[in-house]
């Protein structure tokens, strides 16, 4: 049993050297911690350990990272206190299957994602004791290895354990991001958070990926701001059927953001773009998912994850 008076987080390891894991990663060493961060692909870490990441935007930072590796298999080596998994949802399976490798009691481990269910699959493999789940509030793209353009950053993040007990280390991991520069809340309603951003990247990011738009040229085009106005809606309608509470005024509010997301384009159309497999299973997949369970009809939910597949398939 970890000591809950003594748990202090001091050395993170971070699994995904894109541009969302990039600045957590240079938060938390300028913030006075140990940073491992590993990726397959040694290009997208080889600037990290001299030169350092590069942030532009909403923030702005250059900073070294105090570790990489190509393997989770390493990680061990590194004796991280908590690792954040920030790749691609759709990698999942076998990251969580790597760190079960060599999990232990009092390692914990946070999905630092977009998508619905994320934590579940982590705790498949690990248990429910040590994972936990963040909502993040930044919008971020690579520019090129270990150079990240951050367009918006809407601070506080939030994050909550999967089993109680772990409350502690939840708030301790949040002091951590907080004290780095990365304002972190705990919360007890991670779910409907989780849900309220998955209306947004169902509804945004197929849209885009499709028709090479960015988000602001998405909501002014009148024709195709009808398919995003019925992805919301037909979103809300699952999401209520299955009890998750997003809030009364849910649907003007969304309708709202988006339309002041600016000229950005989402991490779904950068992944077309660069012949990267998406996140879309784990987004409009699990709309889709739901509304069965529910007996809710999602044609706009089943198209859009039908054509990004089809667009999938050429790559």
């Amino acid at each position: 049993m970890t000591d809950k008076q003594s748990f202090v987080p001091k050395t993170f390891a971070v699994i995904g050297a894109g541009p969302v894991g990039c600045i957590l990663s240079a938060f938390l060493e300028k913030g006075g911690h140990q940073v491992v961060l590993c990726d397959v692909f040694p290009e997208l870490l080889d600037p990290t350990l001299k030169r350092g990441i590069i942030i532009e935007g909403a923030e702005n930072l250059t900073q070294t990272v105090s570790h990489t590796c190509t393997s989770i298999d390493a990680l061990p080596d590194y004796k991280p206190d908590a690792i954040f998994v920030t790749a691609k949802a759709n990698a999942l399976p076998l990251i969580a299957s790597a760190i079960e490798g060599f999990h232990k009691q009092g390692l914990y481990v946070v999905s630092w994602q977009n998508g619905i269910d994320t934590e579940l699959v982590l705790a498949n493999s690990l248990g429910k004791a040590s994972v936990m789940r963040a909502v993040v509030n930044y919008g971020c793209g690579l520019l090129g290895p270990a150079h990240v353009t951050i367009p918006f950053h809407h601070p506080p993040h939030y994050i909550q354990e999967l089993d109680p007990e772990a409350k502690f280390a939840a708030d301790a991991i949040a002091e951590a991001l907080t004290n780095s520069g990365l304002p972190t809340r705990h919360t007890e309603n991670i779910v409907a958070m989780v849900w309220r951003k998955g209306v947004l990247n169902a509804c945004m990011n197929p849209v885009c990926a499709v028709t090479g738009l960015t988000m602001s040229q998405a909501m002014n085009d009148p024709i195709i701001f009808n398919i995003v106005d019925a992805l919301v809606k037909e979103c809300v309608k699952v999401a209520r059927a299955n009890e998750i509470l997003l809030g009364w005024e849910y649907y003007p509010n969304a309708i709202e953001y988006m339309r002041n997301a600016g000229n950005h384009k989402p991490s779904m159309l950068m992944d077309i773009e660069n012949g990267r497999r998406t996140e879309i299973d784990y987004i409009n997949g699990k709309f889709v998912e739901y509304g069965r369970r529910a007996g809710i009809e999602t044609p706009y939910n089943i198209t859009l994850q039908s054509l990004v597949k089809g667009l999938e398939s050429r790559l």
